[in-house]
């Protein structure tokens, strides 16, 4: 089976962006806890406080299901909802 990379950024608004700082780290961790996470890297970017950029590498197109289906219903989810997402993906 072949990895699938998503790779990209978001964009927090302002209103958002304290609560999702504060969750990062839970989610990073429970992201790379994950079966078939390979990498999971989401850095804030040093120019512009409200981008994030994301670089992700799971094992399988089942581990990246599995990974998406986890982060929506998280609490992760929930703080990102409003989040402009810019990704792409790689199988």
């Amino acid at each position: 089976m072949e990895k699938v990379i998503l790779k990209g950024f978001i964009i927090v608004s302002e209103m958002d962006l304290e609560i999702v700082q504060k969750e990062l780290q839970v989610h990073s961790e429970l992201t790379r806890r994950e079966p078939g996470c390979l990498v999971f890297e989401v850095t804030p970017d040093e120019s512009n406080p409200n981008r994030f950029d994301v670089y992700e590498e799971l094992s399988s197109k089942a581990a990246f299901d599995a990974h998406q289906l986890r982060v929506k219903s998280s609490r992760w989810g929930q703080v990102t909802e409003n989040a402009e997402r810019h990704y792409e993906i790689i199988e």
